[in-house]
C-alpha cells in the first residue's frame, strides 16, 4: 500500500516534507517513502506525536520550520484532533498540504476544514457509496433486527477493516467450498500444545492464492508469495462543495491515475478564490507603488496608485477575490542572508505567510524562484545602464571639409597636381597636335603656339575648373591629352559626388561625445563609478555572474570607497544626475524607461546585459497560481498589460515630457547657423584676400618691368 504513497509523493513533486507518525508501527509503514527520498539537499523532517492529546507544541514547532508539506500517519481516531489543533495554530490554511495515510478518512467529520482552502489528501480502498456496499450493510443491518440487535452501520463506521474482513470470510468460505467438491475433506480434532497440522491446510492455503473474487474491497488476487495484487486505491481529495471527492486512482502496476482534468482543477481554484481576501505587500517605487498627491488622508487602498495598483485590480475583476495593500516593514524587495539563512523584505512576508501575494517591480530569479512561488511574468525586461546624455559637440569652424578624410585631401590635392604636370608635360613635349598656328590666315607662319603653360597655370586653371565642376575656356586637342582630360573628368564626378552626399549629413547631424556605449566601456575605465540597487536582483546578477567583464565590474563594484551601491532606485537616479557624467546606475530597462520619459537629461546607454521579468510572488505551494498567470495571460492577449505601461509610463505624472521634445526635434529639419558654414565664409574672404595681395605684386612687377624697359629704349 505504501507504494501509493511514494507515487502521489513524487507526482505532487514535493522535495521536501514532515512526517508525522504516533507509533513505531507506522515509522515502520513509511519506511518505504523515507528510502524513495533518500539522501537530498531537502531532508525529510520526521516528528512523533506524543502519547496525550496535546499536539500544539509539536505542531508549532512544524510551523516555524516553515515546512508546508505533511504526511500524517496515526489512528484513525486521532486524525481530527491533529487537523484541529493544527488549524488553531495556523496550520490549515491555502498553502499546506496533508498526505493522510488512513484509510479510513471517510469516517472521520472533515466538515470544519471543508472551506478552509487546505489541500488535505488521503487513499481509500472501499468507496461507502456503493450500490454493492450499500447492498451489503442493508442486508447485514435487517439481518441484525431479526434478533432484535440494532447496527449501526453510517458511512462514519464503515471502516476499511471491516470490509477486508467480510471479503477475507468470503474468500474462505469459497475456497473451503470449492476444496471440499474436489476432494474429501476430513475433520479431526488438533490440539495447540502439538505439532500435528491439518492435512487439508496447505491445499486450502494454495488454493486461497489461485481463487479470484470480486468482494467489497475490489478484486480479490493473490500473487505467489500470499499477498494481495492488482487491488485498486482511490484518490480521494477534501472539496468545499462536495467533502471528499474521487480525484484519481493508483494501480500497483500502472500507479498513479487522476482522473480530474485541468478544467476540473482550473474551475475549483477559481470557484475558492471567489470573494476570498488576499493580504498584499508592496514596496513603494514609482511607477508600480505610489501614494496619490491629495489634500485628504486617505488610507487603506484608496492611499496607493500605480501600474501594480491597476494590475491587482484588473486580474481580481476576472478571478473575483478582494485584496488590501500592506506595504513591507523593512522597505526592501528580499535577498537570501548566507549567514542567517533567512530571507527579508517582501520574501520574509510570504514565509511567514503574513502576507498572499506580493506585486512590484519584484525579478524572478533563481534563488526567489526556489524559495517561493512566482506567476507567469507580466513584464518583459533587462539590466541597463542609466546614464547622462551625451554632450553636444560645437560644429566645427570647417565643417565643410569633415565629409573627406585628411587622407582623401592630401591625395586629391596630389593627384591634382600630377595630373596639371602630366598635361604641361603632354601638350608641350609629345604632343604635336597641341601646337597651333596664331594666325591661320597666313599658312607660311613658322610660329606655332600652344595653350597649355605652366608658367602662367594654364594647366592648374584647367584641372581646377574640370574639379570644380565649371569648365575653361582651353580644350584639349590632341588624343592622348584628351583621354587624361576625360579621366580627371571621371574621377572629379565620383569625388564631388560623394563629397555633396556627406556633406549633408556632416552639417545638419548633431554630433555627441559619450564617453561610454555599453557595459564593456564601463568595464575598462575607472574615472566614472557605476553602482546598483543594494541587495536587488541587478547586483545579484553581477555577483553570481560568470563572465569576465561581469566579474570585474563587480569586483569594481563591490571595492569602491565610498560605496557605490544605493539603498533605493530614486538615490541611483539622483546620483546620476548630481554626477554630471561621473556615475552610471545599473538598473532594470523599465525603470530606466519611466526615468529618462522625465528626465531629458539621462538616457539609457547600451543593450540589455540580460533577460528576465517581474512576476507576482506568493508563498510556496500556492493553489492559486495558475490562475493568476492565467489572468495575467488573458491580459497580455487584451492589449491590457500594454495599455497599463502607456499610461503610467508615457501619461500620468509627468511621463512624455522628453518624447515630446524628441519629435519635435526630429519633425523639424536642422537650420543652419554661422558656426556650421562660417569656415566657408573664412575661405571666402581668405581667398579674396589673396587675390588682393597677388594683384598688387603683379601690378608692382609689371610697373618695374616696365619702367626698366622704358629706361633701356631712352638709353638707346
Amino acid at each position: 500500500v505504501f507504494q501509493a504513497y511514494v507515487d502521489l509523493v513524487k507526482a505532487w513533486g514535493w522535495k521536501s516534507f514532515t512526517i508525522i507518525y504516533d507509533s513505531n508501527d507506522g515509522l515502520v509503514r513509511l519506511q518505504e517513502l523515507l528510502k524513495a527520498h533518500g539522501p537530498s539537499e531537502f531532508p525529510i523532517t520526521v516528528r512523533q506525536l506524543s502519547e496525550g492529546s496535546e499536539y500544539r507544541p509539536l505542531l508549532k514547532q512544524i510551523k516555524n520550520s516553515a515546512e508546508s508539506h505533511i504526511v500524517l500517519d496515526c489512528s484513525t481516531e486521532r486524525i481530527y484532533d491533529v487537523l484541529k489543533q493544527a488549524q488553531q495554530i495556523g496550520m490549515m490554511s491555502d498553502y499546506h498540504s496533508y498526505l493522510i495515510t488512513s484509510l479510513d478518512l471517510h469516517t472521520v467529520d472533515l466538515e470544519e476544514f471543508r472551506h478552509g482552502g487546505t489541500n488535505i489528501t488521503a487513499f481509500r480502498l472501499v468507496d461507502p457509496e456503493k450500490q454493492e456496499i450499500q447492498k451489503v450493510i442493508q442486508d447485514w443491518i435487517y439481518g441484525e433486527k431479526r434478533y432484535n440487535r440494532e447496527l449501526d452501520m453510517g458511512q462514519n463506521n464503515n471502516k476499511t477493516e471491516t470490509s477486508l474482513l467480510y471479503d477475507a470470510v468470503h474468500l474462505f468460505a469459497k475456497a473451503l467450498h470449492d476444496l471440499d467438491t474436489s476432494q474429501q475433506i476430513d475433520i479431526k480434532p488438533l490440539s495447540c500444545e502439538q505439532t500435528d497440522t491439518w492435512p487439508h491446510g496447505y491445499s486450502l492455503i494454495n488454493y486461497m492464492k489461485i481463487v479470484e473474487m470480486t468482494g467489497l474491497t475490489g478484486i480479490i488476487k493473490f500473487d505467489h508469495q500470499g499477498f494481495r495484487s492488482d487491488f485498486v486505491l482511490d484518490i480521494i481529495e477534501l472539496n468545499s462543495k462536495e467533502g471528499l471527492k474521487k480525484i484519481g486512482t493508483w494501480n500497483s502496476t500502472k500507479g498513479i491515475n487522476f482522473t480530474r482534468s485541468y478544467g476540473d482543477v482550473y474551475t475549483q481554484i477559481v470557484e475558492n478564490l471567489q470573494n476570498k481576501t488576499f493580504i498584499v505587500t508592496t514596496i513603494l517605487s514609482a511607477p508600480y507603488c505610489m501614494r496619490k498627491d491629495s489634500s485628504e488622508k486617505l488610507s487603506g487602498n484608496s492611499q496607493f496608485e500605480g501600474y501594480s495598483i491597476d494590475l491587482i485590480y484588473e486580474i481580481s475583476r476576472l478571478l473575483g477575490f478582494n485584496y488590501t495593500f500592506r506595504l513591507v516593514p523593512d522597505g526592501r524587495y528580499g535577498s537570501y542572508n548566507k549567514q542567517t539563512k533567512e530571507w527579508d523584505g517582501m520574501m520574509k512576508e510570504l514565509l511567514d505567510q503574513k502576507a498572499d501575494l506580493a506585486i512590484a517591480d519584484l525579478t524572478i530569479t533563481y534563488d526567489r524562484e526556489q524559495a517561493v512561488d512566482f506567476t507567469m511574468p507580466f513584464m518583459p525586461l533587462g539590466i541597463s545602464i542609466l546614464y547622462r546624455k551625451p554632450i553636444k559637440q560645437p560644429p566645427n569652424l570647417f565643417s565643410f571639409l569633415s565629409p573627406l578624410s585628411l587622407d582623401v585631401w592630401i591625395y586629391m590635392a596630389t593627384a591634382y597636381l600630377g595630373v596639371s604636370v602630366l598635361l604641361f608635360i603632354l601638350a608641350r613635349q609629345f604632343s604635336p597636335y597641341e601646337w597651333e598656328n596664331p594666325h591661320p590666315c597666313n599658312g607660311q607662319s613658322e610660329v606655332l603656339e600652344n595653350e597649355f603653360t605652366l608658367l602662367h597655370s594654364l594647366s592648374l586653371w584647367f584641372t581646377i575648373g574640370s574639379l570644380m565642376q565649371q569648365g575653361s575656356d582651353i580644350a584639349p586637342k590632341a588624343v592622348s591629352t584628351r583621354m587624361v582630360a576625360g579621366m580627371w573628368w571621371f574621377f572629379t564626378l565620383i569625388m564631388i559626388s560623394s563629397y555633396t552626399a556627406n556633406l549633408a549629413a556632416f552639417l545638419t547631424v548633431e554630433r555627441m561625445d559619450s564617453p561610454i556605449e555599453s557595459a564593456e566601456d564601463l568595464a575598462k575605465q575607472t574615472k566614472i563609478k557605476y553602482g546598483a540597487l543594494k541587495g536587488g536582483s541587478t547586483a545579484a546578477f553581477f555577483r553570481d555572474s560568470n563572465f569576465s567583464t561581469y566579474q570585474r565590474m563587480w569586483s569594481f563594484m563591490d571595492s569602491a570607497k565610498p560605496t557605490v551601491f544605493t539603498s533605493s532606485n530614486v538615490e541611483g537616479v539622483d546620483r546620476v544626475i548630481k554626477g554630471k557624467g561621473s556615475y552610471a546606475f545599473l538598473m532594470e530597462s523599465t525603470s530606466i524607461e519611466y526615468v529618462i520619459e522625465r528626465n531629458c537629461d539621462l538616457t539609457q546607454v547600451g543593450g540589455l546585459l540580460d533577460s528576465k521579468g517581474y512576476g507576482i510572488a506568493m508563498p510556496p505551494n500556492s493553489p492559486y497560481r495558475t490562475a493568476i498567470s492565467g489572468a495575467i495571460l488573458k491580459l497580455q492577449e487584451e492589449g491590457k498589460l500594454h495599455m497599463l505601461k502607456t499610461r503610467w509610463w508615457k501619461e500620468k505624472r509627468g511621463g512624455g515630457a522628453c518624447r515630446d521634445d524628441t519629435s519635435k526635434s526630429s519633425s523639424a529639419a536642422n537650420e543652419l547657423g554661422l558656426a556650421n558654414v562660417g569656415g566657408v565664409f573664412v575661405v571666402l574672404m581668405g581667398g579674396m584676400g589673396v587675390a588682393c595681395v597677388i594683384a598688387v605684386c603683379e601690378f608692382v612687377w609689371k610697373s618695374r618691368k616696365v619702367a626698366i624697359e622704358e629706361r633701356v629704349s631712352d638709353a638707346k
